[in-house]
């Protein structure tokens, strides 16, 4: 996840801020592994970095 958000470009400030989230420490605990993420909040993940809820599978390999 962190190599594609960085590819992208992207902060993990923005990629709070696209998930509704106040702080960017909720998606880095998220990103770090200290904290489960939900079906749900993978799936917004993989959208905002340009991935179909189908293309999930791919954080996995």
């Amino acid at each position: 996840m962190k190599d594609t958000r960085l590819t992208n470009g992207y902060s993990q400030k923005y990629m709070a801020y696209e998930l509704g989230w106040k702080s960017r420490s909720q998606y880095s605990k998220r990103e770090s592994g200290s904290v489960s993420i939900g079906a749900d909040e993978l799936i917004a993940i993989a959208k905002i970095l340009g991935y179909s809820k189908d293309e999930v599978g791919y954080f996995f390999d």
